[in-house]
């Protein structure tokens, strides 16, 4: 049981990490274009058309970013939903086992008792 919450951390972890790692890139990406662009010696007009062209591609590069982490945390989703149902199916084969086990075991102490009152 430890071991599969063990898990679950570590793979939660490793989803917020790459959420991390996505937004920093992207944002450094963006602080680095906008540097580059007004510190670059050219003419206002220019500097302008060559922002709104690189905001344009920073823009779809966030787009196709923030898909792809969705979809793998999708998929770290689903895949942490299926563990948690196997376990839920063994633990709930585990107690069907311990209740089977316990009906056979007091079933003739029951059977017993019932005969001795209505002998009596």
């Amino acid at each position: 049981m430890i071991n599969h919450r063990q898990e679950r951390k570590n793979k939660t972890n490793s989803a917020q990490g790459l959420l991390a790692l996505a937004g920093g890139l992207l944002l450094g990406g963006l602080v680095g274009a906008v540097t580059t662009l007004l510190l670059a010696p050219q003419s206002g007009e220019k500097t302008r058309a060559l922002i709104q062209q690189k905001s344009l591609e920073l823009r779809d590069q966030t787009n196709e970013a923030v898909q792809a982490v969705a979809a793998q945390a999708g998929a770290k989703a689903r895949q942490i939903s299926g563990g948690v149902h196997e376990m839920a199916k063994d633990l709930e084969q585990r107690g069907q086992a311990i209740v089977d086990e316990q009906k056979q075991r007091w079933s003739p102490l029951v059977e017993a008792g019932k005969t001795a009152v209505q002998g009596a």
